[in-house]
């Protein structure tokens, strides 16, 4: 089903799950549709702020039709979104992106990464890739021991936390925590920052495993038309014919050996 529109929705719950890190859910037909990568477009509630702020989605009641962003607020935008509360109507703009292609993970050893603010949309992958894979790693990296929403992947495969101060699980990052458990996985699924997806990519190529990464990028529209978040790619596109794609549109998920970052 396509699903793909600008609507108003109605806030179920926000509330502040660490500092600057807010989990908001939503009522929204949305949740029916959606998939593990995708993203919605929230507007602010003040005129002053016209373009819509891209949030991934953390997770998705499709009987319920509640929609959970857990987001940091990162400008003005989204301090306006986080002072949002149950009942009051909310802007959307969903759903966006493609998806994790999760039946790459059937009875293959899997392994997700998450990083940083990358780590909610992996909550929602780890649910719907468990029960799939023969066999699931879990590396969630932060930088101390603010370790917001771990205990929610538990149930989904062996969690591996990773600090970056080492003052809780693993000292370094996700690409240490792997090869320290020697853990060779054949499909491997990652959101967060760029330094840690160029890594995964790396490791990926390294030991012929097949890498989904998920690409964050300033967007103004999310549709494909203001062309402010490209990246380059292997292969030219077939209208432009340059190395280039919309993150917004042929992402945010990409197959790693596609893309150049």
């Amino acid at each position: 089903m396509n699903y793909r529109k600008k609507e108003t929705t109605i806030v179920v719950s926000q509330e502040m799950i660490s500092e600057g890190i807010y989990d908001l859910r939503v009522k929204t037909p949305a949740a029916e549709v959606c998939v593990p990568g995708q993203f919605v477009g929230i507007f602010p509630p003040s005129d002053a702020h016209i373009l819509m702020r891209p949030i991934s989605i953390c997770e998705a009641d499709a009987d319920g039709q509640i929609l959970r962003m857990v987001y940091r607020i990162a400008g003005e935008g989204t301090k306006e979104i986080s002072k949002l509360k149950a009942g009051e109507e909310v802007k959307l703009l969903s759903v966006l992106g493609n998806g994790f292609p999760l039946d790459a993970a059937k009875d293959k050893k899997v392994a997700v990464f998450g990083g940083g603010i990358g780590i909610p949309p992996m909550l929602y992958t780890s649910r719907m890739l468990n029960g799939t894979a023969k066999e699931t790693e879990i590396y969630l990296g932060y930088r101390n021991n603010d370790t917001f929403l771990a205990t929610e992947f538990e149930p989904f495969g062996t969690l591996n936390i990773v600090s970056e101060d080492g003052s809780v699980g693993y000292k370094g990052n996700v690409l240490d925590a792997i090869k320290e458990r020697d853990f060779r996985p054949d499909v491997m699924y990652a959101c967060g920052p760029m330094p840690m997806l160029r890594a995964i990519k790396q490791y990926a190529e390294s030991i012929g495993a097949i890498a989904y990464i998920s690409l964050e990028e300033r967007m103004a529209c999310g549709v494909g038309a203001c062309l402010g978040c490209v990246c380059k790619t292997v292969n030219k596109d077939a209208h432009s014919h340059v190395n280039n794609t919309r993150i917004c549109t042929e992402g945010p998920v990409f197959d790693a050996r596609e893309v150049e970052i």
